[in-house]
């Protein structure tokens, strides 16, 4: 039976992209939603404009109530009945309330090579500690933040002249490859992780 994907952003989408341009032919999934928490969201038009249904659920005028801003988030979502959620550049902590129901159904896609550089300024981060690889991970989401069960990862070298941004250009061409190969086995039942050969 073909599952339903739902996708969060914040911004322009460009993994939500890879996601819906991925999902045809013979894929196990079809994309039944994209929802944002900033309406003026670019992802917003460029889903639409595939025929995917969107939704905006400002988180602003929340100020900070978190559970209220989900609850809003919500109806949306379980209107689509998606079975699987994945966060695409979707930049808001989520709680464990939120979380919870959809355990073992929410993937992420996170721009370190997990467990290593939770949070921000991934890219940074790798090259102030030297490290020789970097890359992105996929994972199932749960309570604590870029933690849960890997579900992907893919590779590169570091260059002696990489910068931050020179970095994160290369390490989102991964993300656009890994992603979809990941919900591809995921949406089939499959959890065994995903590492793509290194370029």
């Amino acid at each position: 039976m073909t599952k339903r994907v739902a996708i969060l952003i914040s911004g322009g989408g460009s993994n939500m992209l890879a996601l819906l341009d991925s999902m045809t032919g013979d894929h196990p999934a079809r994309p039944c939603l994209v929802a944002s928490n900033d309406p003026a969201a670019a992802g917003l038009a460029r889903a639409a404009e595939r025929g995917v249904p969107t939704a905006a659920v400002d988180h602003r005028p929340f100020k900070g109530d978190r559970q209220a801003f989900e609850a809003a988030l919500m109806e949306p979502l379980l209107a689509a009945k998606p079975d699987i959620l994945c966060l695409a550049g979707f930049m808001r902590v989520l709680t464990e309330g939120f979380v919870s129901q959809w355990q073992g159904r929410m993937l992420n896609i996170h721009p370190s090579l997990l467990p290593k550089y939770k949070g921000l300024n991934t890219h940074a981060r790798a090259l102030e500690a030297g490290d020789a690889q970097h890359g992105c991970t996929v994972h199932e989401v749960t309570a604590a933040l870029d933690d849960g069960p890997i579900l992907g990862q893919a590779r590169l070298d570091i260059q002696n002249d990489d910068t931050p941004e020179t970095l994160a250009a290369r390490v989102l061409k991964l993300e656009h490859q890994l992603y979809p190969a990941v919900l591809r086995r995921f949406a089939a039942g499959d959890r065994s992780p995903v590492f793509l050969p290194e370029p």
